[in-house]
């Protein structure tokens, strides 16, 4: 049990490794070739766990040996197009010009249904509201409205602003985010007499965001 226990904690460890060593991206967002090695790593690492016979070797050797290689056809990706359009393929252009291309829709097997449920994921209901829409490699489906049909922005209403980044995470859960003050420009200084004045701590504080000018709004634990 104890060789089962350990074998499960070195696996974790090397996937956790593995994901990290592969990029960011969240599960919608993997491309055809990082969903294939994600899945093939997931089944390699349940044998040596499942298996107390066979060598650990014969599941660490593989699941480094698939993430190296998505780096390198990651970076191959990048100097070569031909090699990103083998691995990742290609958006496809289902609506142009206001018309849906039915053509291109069965060359990718993309139905009716999988094109309406994408529109209402981005609040739309009626399709002859969309001007351009693409169905992206990741399989999701990116829409650019009709003009008529484009929300009202404060550049077409002629209001000026000041552009600004928005507010950053200063504190969370107790701990002191000191890489969101280095952003922000500012110091634990100023954050302890901000909290100082509220007549709280650190410790005290679930959440805290602050934005570059200052302004600041805290949430206490309860």
């Amino acid at each position: 049990m104890a060789v089962v226990f350990i074998r499960a904690v070195i696996l974790y460890i090397l996937l956790i490794f593995s994901v990290r060593l592969m990029g960011k991206r969240q599960i919608g967002e993997l491309q055809p070739s990082e969903l294939a090695i994600t899945i093939l790593i997931s089944n390699i690492a349940t044998l040596p766990v499942e298996d107390t016979g066979l060598p650990l070797l014969t599941g660490i050797i593989p699941i480094i040996t698939l993430a190296c290689l998505d780096v390198i056809m990651s970076w191959l990706g990048i100097k070569s197009r031909i090699i990103r359009n083998f691995t990742c393929g290609k958006p496809v252009i289902i609506i142009s010009n206001g018309k849906l291309d039915t053509q291109k829709m069965k060359l990718i097997r993309f139905t009716v249904d999988d094109l309406t449920a994408s529109l209402r994921g981005q609040g739309i209901f009626d399709i002859s509201e969309v001007q351009l829409a693409v169905v992206e490699t990741t399989g999701s489906l990116s829409v650019y409205p009709k003009y008529s049909a484009r929300n009202v922005t404060n550049g077409d209403l002629n209001i000026e602003g000041e552009s600004a980044d928005p507010p950053d995470t200063a504190i969370s859960d107790g701990e002191l985010i000191t890489e969101a003050l280095d952003r922000l420009g500012l110091t634990e200084k100023w954050v302890k007499n901000v909290l100082k004045k509220e007549k709280t701590d650190i410790k005290s504080v679930f959440l805290m965001t602050v934005d570059s000018g200052g302004k600041y709004n805290i949430i206490k634990k309860e």
